[in-house]
């Protein structure tokens, strides 16, 4: 897999590189590709010898396992492969990025919305940062619909992790549930067991947004511990 390294640094940008370091402080292994020259290459991988590929991938750097993340994504192959392509690769997730980058390529969601959900229950139950994230996210970008708001607000009610990671997820769900299963999320933000933290920042992030009125920000900011 040299040949890939060497095409991802033919793609390399200093300046990127020092900027996403600095939103990734836990990783030390950058080599500064741009999202969308990861993507154009991944699908690249995809289009051809994907499975040659996902064997041998290395993941030294940061854009070595996004680019696993996003082979994933967009390779084209049955559920039952592509599953079991991501139950390797999950717990390879190190970080916010290649978690929420990964997320939103696995658009299989939303073909197979009921087996890709029963997959992820194993990750909203795990005791690690980045699968309870990887649940949580997909969550955000498939799930928020009538008939999964209940049990993911109840899960959500459910998580103990203090993973900031795992917070920060938490808060982006709530807010944007809120957007979009505005009366049931109102009701769980005024009765709920989050930690100050998240529930704090789960109202701020409504707040940040432009698709709520005047209104009910003022009104869910009562709901501040």
């Amino acid at each position: 897999m040299n040949e890939i390294r060497e095409k991802l640094f033919e793609k390399q940008d200093l300046k990127y590189k020092e900027f996403h370091g600095k939103l990734c402080p836990n990783l030390d292994k950058i080599i500064g590709v741009r999202v969308p020259e990861l993507k154009k290459i991944a699908k690249q991988i995809a289009k051809t010898d994907y499975k040659n590929y996902l064997k041998n991938a290395q993941d030294e750097y940061y854009e070595e396992l996004l680019l696993q993340g996003l082979v994933i994504g967009y390779s084209k192959t049955t559920l039952e492969e592509k599953l079991k392509y991501l139950e390797k690769f999950v717990p390879k997730i190190n970080s916010w990025a290649v978690c929420d980058v990964t997320c939103g390529t696995l658009k299989i969601a939303q073909k197979y919305e009921k087996e890709v959900w029963e997959f992820l229950q194993q990750y909203i139950k795990s005791k690690k940062e980045y699968e309870i994230r990887f649940a949580l996210v997909m969550y955000l970008d498939y799930y928020l619909k009538e008939e999964y708001i209940d049990k993911i607000l109840e899960q959500i009610n459910n998580i103990t992790s203090k993973d900031y990671y795992v917070q920060m997820a938490i808060a982006w769900l709530v807010s944007i549930a809120y957007i979009k299963q505005k009366e049931k999320t109102e009701k769980f933000l005024k009765n709920n067991k989050l930690d100050k933290f998240t529930q704090n920042k789960s109202i701020s992030k409504i707040c940040e947004s432009y698709r709520i009125t005047p209104e009910e920000k003022e009104r869910v900011k009562k709901y501040k511990i």
